[in-house]
């Protein structure tokens, strides 16, 4: 992975708040609270936080008298959290290591980052152990590649058109498609009542090239791949011709984008 400027990072990051939080993000927020029941004055820790959709979404439910935190890894996603929402605390941190004392939370909940960590079951000990008894966990991840075929289709296109590495980039979201391996994650964890629900959302990008655009300009900088002007150009062609069956009339690209949410409780 390349080195990035903070300016870099940041400007990834402001492209993930404009383009991807309103194409898929924004409507899973709401069905994770849910999962995890958050209620009004709950104190609720958000892990992998990105530019903080699920964490604002949170703090409209705690309101005034709950707590919120984010934590992410990623600084420029942190900063635009923080612009965002200056209200919620945001702290950079890794997963396995999280910066708060046991039992200090009732919830904590997690949208779409549990496959990006480098030790998928030391994050979840650790989201438990953060938990007081009884509190609730909620974690999202999206389904399978081959369940979501859009994706499928561009992650095609980028291994003929830039190379293999910018294709496993994109194939790296749905590493946890699958939910016996999902469930795995969770052998030896202290939990109880464990769930794993699928659900079917939808992804709306304005058009095609908006679509590719928010996976070259707001996700592979951020993981230290760079896509030439160039290399754009040829993969917004023969995106506009492949994605041709998810364009509306209006112009803009709709398709399934199915998730499971992992969901449970700490022990007494």
């Amino acid at each position: 992975m390349t080195d990035h400027t903070p300016e870099l990072a940041l400007d990834a990051a402001t492209v993930y708040e404009q383009l991807f939080v309103p194409a898929e993000f924004r409507e899973w927020a709401p069905r994770v609270v849910a999962a995890a029941r958050v209620q009004p004055g709950d104190r609720v820790l958000d892990v992998a936080c990105g530019t903080g959709i699920l964490a604002r979404e949170v703090a409209r439910v705690v309101g005034p008298t709950g707590f919120v935190a984010g934590v992410d890894a990623d600084a420029g996603m942190l900063a635009v959290a923080a612009r965002t929402a200056p209200q919620i605390e945001w702290r950079q941190a890794a997963a396995e290591s999280l910066p708060y004392a046991d039992r200090a939370f009732d919830a904590v909940v997690s949208q779409f980052g549990l496959m990006f960590f480098d030790d998928r079951r030391a994050a979840v000990r650790e989201m438990m152990r953060v938990l007081v008894p009884r509190g609730r966990v909620a974690i999202a991840v999206w389904g399978s590649l081959e369940d979501t075929a859009a994706y499928e289709t561009v992650v095609t296109i980028l291994e003929r058109v830039v190379g293999r590495q910018a294709a496993d980039a994109l194939r790296a979201p749905f590493a946890l498609g699958d939910r016996d391996q999902l469930a795995d994650l969770f052998a030896g964890v202290p939990i109880s009542e464990l769930h794993i629900d699928t659900h079917v959302g939808s992804a709306h990008f304005p058009s095609v090239r908006v679509m590719i655009e928010a996976e070259v300009r707001g996700w592979m900088p951020t993981i230290g791949i760079d896509i030439s002007d160039e290399q754009l150009r040829a993969i917004v062609a023969e995106a506009d011709r492949e994605l041709a069956r998810f364009v509306q009339p209006s112009g803009a690209v709709s398709f399934a984008a199915p998730a499971h949410i992992a969901r449970g409780t700490a022990p007494d």
